[in-house]
């Protein structure tokens, strides 16, 4: 299994709330209250939920920042995000707030640094590590293959096409429910075919196993 990412600082000496840092950039002059909490908080798991236009980017690039005058290793530390520009942006906003140091920090996509792991460590979770990724085209492809196999299409009553069974298994993936109680609370009309969908299910992960693909949900 793979080692769990944990913060390294450079220096051998340790640190405690009561080591004392000089900081080049005085966070208590350019951060709110809230802001500066989490900025300043490092043990631990913590999540922030705020609205559109409150600052997250900029708490993160100031947390960063924090962790290298810290004396924390950059190469450590990780910043991910939903596209390589805002991951690049955040990047270089650290590396412009302080210095080069910042730089060194990994970042990239949720996406990206999954598929990079998963490749790394791949015998560990039975993958090969040549995997193909398919995108939601490449899925729905798959799908309505399967679709055709099964001679849904044939069913007298009209039968969900094929973005909209990639629609249901993917909402399963991501949420935990159920494809049944997806079906029956999110796409009622279609419950009937509940069987069908599980059965399509059951042969699009046997497919992707078979061949060496995953797709975006597997990735994460």
């Amino acid at each position: 299994m793979a080692k769990k990412y944990k913060l390294t600082r450079i220096d051998k000496a340790g640190f405690n709330a009561k080591t004392e840092v000089r900081f080049t950039i005085n966070y208590e002059n350019e951060l709110n209250p809230a802001q500066l909490e989490a900025v300043k908080s490092v043990e631990g798991a913590y999540l922030l939920i705020a609205g559109a236009g409150t600052g997250k980017t900029r708490t993160l690039v100031y947390r960063v920042a924090r962790l290298v005058e810290m004396g924390y290793d950059p190469k450590s530390i990780i910043l991910l995000t939903f596209t390589r520009k805002a991951a690049r942006e955040m990047m270089n906003r650290a590396a412009l707030l302080l210095d080069n140091r910042c730089s060194k920090i990994n970042g990239g996509t949720f996406h990206s640094f999954a598929n990079l792991t998963l490749r790394k460590y791949a015998k560990d979770v039975g993958l090969n590590s040549g995997f193909i990724i398919l995108d939601q085209g490449d899925s729905e492809d798959v799908i309505n293959l399967i679709r055709g196999q099964l001679n849904l299409q044939e069913l007298k009553k009209r039968f969900p096409n094929k973005q909209t069974i990639f629609k249901v298994l993917s909402l399963s993936v991501n949420t935990g429910r159920k494809i049944e109680e997806i079906l029956e609370i999110d796409y009622p009309h279609f419950a009937k075919f509940t069987e069908q969908i599980l059965e399509i299910g059951k042969i699009y992960e046997s497919y992707k196993k078979q061949n060496s693909l995953l797709d975006y949900d597997d990735l994460l």
